[in-house]
């Protein structure tokens, strides 16, 4: 099977094996997803903030009670999504008022996220905000990053570490923020000044019409994604804590420079090749937007 942008003498037993990959993650999808809506059923509120969490048992109670309950008159759900922790991670965000969807395999934070945009859309949300499991981010910052999504501004906002303030000592990571930054801003066209900032704010159907594929380096990918299809993109200042509890997934800062650059590079060339003008924006979401005005 030949799929777009692969070239059609792909080696056959590489094919094979992507199908393979494939079909088994979207087998564990299903069964995921299956479990989480026996459990918790088929409607969410109107804001779903959706949290990947792999081992962070320590820290992920204090976020989930930290989310406020309500926004701007919107009800919230806290969705965890579990990516095949061996701790005690699940409970904990149960404990402290998460709907859990709870997965046995570690596939990364970016299997993780799109699972819990996947559930967020089905449940009938109508905006998704993203938030990581570690308390490096300031719950009180949400309202503030959905506000002009809510106000029909923006179809993506995201968080800046640079126009808000950050805690971080690490100098080299404090520079790379700099030079991502710098990067993706000429290849798009767009000025952008933190490429990375996990609270992230947008319209739930974008999620469903971006192309993600990222295991692990996944914010660029739908940076750059929203950016190539035309969606209205904004910043908010914000602030990047130290973490509270548990140890980064994401490896030392030459193994984190490397492959964000090279997710960065290429998903800007996958896009720019292909990327579609953007969906329409469902009536729902309309119609809530046109409430907040």
């Amino acid at each position: 099977m030949t799929r777009p942008g692969m070239d059609s003498d792909m080696d056959p037993d590489m094919d094979s094996a992507m199908d393979s990959g494939m079909d088994t993650n979207a087998g564990i999808d299903a069964s995921a997803v299956a479990a989480f809506t026996a459990e918790y059923g088929t409607h969410l509120p109107p804001i779903a903030v959706v949290i990947a969490a792999y081992n962070e048992a320590e820290g992920i109670g204090e976020v989930v009670a930290s989310i406020p309950a309500e926004i701007d008159g919107h009800e919230c759900a806290t969705v965890v999504v579990v990516d095949g922790s061996d701790d005690d991670t699940a409970a904990v965000a149960r404990k402290a008022g998460a709907l859990v969807c709870d997965v046995p395999v570690n596939r990364g934070q970016g299997a993780a996220l799109r699972l819990g945009y996947r559930l967020a859309r089905s449940g009938g949300a109508a905006y998704i905000v993203t938030t990581d499991a570690d308390g490096q981010y300031d719950p009180a910052d949400i309202p503030r990053i959905l506000a002009p999504v809510l106000r029909g501004e923006a179809d993506f906002v995201t968080g800046s570490r640079v126009l808000g303030r950050q805690e971080t000592y690490d100098r080299v990571r404090r520079a790379g923020v700099h030079v991502f930054a710098w990067l993706i801003s000429r290849l798009t066209g767009q000025r952008i000044t933190d490429t990375s900032f996990g609270m992230r704010a947008m319209r739930a159907h974008v999620t469903g019409v971006v192309e993600l594929r990222q295991p692990q380096y996944q914010s660029s990918e739908l940076l750059i994604g929203v950016i190539s299809r035309g969606y209205r993109v904004a910043e908010v200042p914000a602030t990047m804590r130290l973490r509270v509890a548990g140890t980064t997934k994401k490896g030392g800062n030459l193994v984190y420079g490397f492959r964000y650059s090279r997710v960065v590079l290429g998903t800007w060339w996958r896009e720019r090749r292909s990327a579609p003008a953007p969906a329409p924006e469902p009536a729902s979401e309309r119609d809530l937007s046109a409430k907040m005005k």
